[in-house]
């Protein structure tokens, strides 16, 4: 079953002091694009989050965002006591005795007045934080999933359409014998000349061969149904499904250069128009 690799995933938990939401976005692209935003606290598991990611996802456009809300009256925040009492008694010293209240919202904004304490990553925190993660992980899964369904039911449609012309273009192809025949012996009646009919037969032979599209029909057939079967393979494969779409198209070019007959090249018009919507969503598969 295929996969798009567009998605997006929410899951989000109450810790005790905290709320932990974690979003997960994702867009096509050729390889793994990954963007990871964290608090600062949680930076030293960066690395090892990317590869659980990686392993999720696969391939895509990715962004994560893990966000942390306090709940709680926590804070790592700190007044740097001494500190604050030097520059209150600074300026003191320079202005003389003053509002203490007024030299004290002036001296918690200046540079150094608060500190950050940092506090070591609670290991049992973390491994709540990572359930959360996995479920956001699950839910983007569940939505490409989702949205590769959608594209599979596409592909199926537009690949049994392009099968629907070929079989049109089969039929047509017996009634472009003849009518190439007809076309040549009636040029040859205008010039009013006398013709072997044996080398005629040989040359109109030789003319068809040009003209044959028996081995292009034989080998779309192939490639259309060598999509499908991926298309119902175990695992998502784009960039195979993207090979077999190029294949598709050599063989519908040459057969559109072979026809030289218009109600044909009309349907092998209408096979590229197809061909061009499987292109463009193949680029969306996992």
């Amino acid at each position: 079953m295929i996969q798009s690799m567009t998605g997006f995933g929410k899951a989000s938990a109450q810790l005790p002091t905290k709320k932990i939401t974690v979003e997960v976005k994702s867009l096509n692209s050729k390889n793994l694009d990954l963007n990871v935003r964290v608090p600062q606290a949680y930076r030293e598991k960066e690395l090892p989050l990317r590869n659980t990611i990686a392993l999720a996802l696969e391939r895509g456009k990715v962004d994560f965002s893990l966000f942390v809300e306090v709940t709680a009256e926590e804070t790592t925040n700190k007044i740097n006591g001494p500190i604050v009492l030097a520059y209150i008694e600074q300026m003191k010293a320079i202005i003389g005795d003053s509002d203490s209240t007024e030299l004290m919202k002036m001296a918690v904004r200046m540079p150094d007045a608060l500190k950050v304490e940092r506090h070591e990553l609670d290991e049992s925190e973390w491994k709540e934080i990572q359930e959360v993660i996995k479920q956001a992980l699950h839910n983007i899964g569940e939505f490409r999933k989702s949205e590769g369904s959608s594209l599979e039911k596409d592909f199926i449609v537009r690949i049994n359409n392009i099968e629907s012309y070929m079989n049109q273009i089969i039929d047509l192809d017996v009634e472009r014998i003849i009518t190439v025949k007809e076309r040549l012996r009636n040029n040859l009646a205008e010039l009013q000349l006398n013709i072997d009919e044996n080398r005629f037969e040989q040359e109109i032979i030789y003319y068809l061969e040009k003209m044959d599209i028996t081995e292009e029909k034989v080998r779309l057939k192939k490639h259309l149904d060598y999509f499908l079967e991926t298309l119902n393979g175990d695992q998502a494969n784009g960039r195979k499904l993207g090979f077999i779409a190029q294949e598709m198209g050599r063989e519908i070019n040459t057969m559109g250069s072979k026809s030289n007959h218009a109600e044909m090249q009309k349907l092998v018009v209408m096979m590229k128009d197809e061909l061009e919507k499987i292109k463009e969503q193949v680029l969306n598969v996992l």
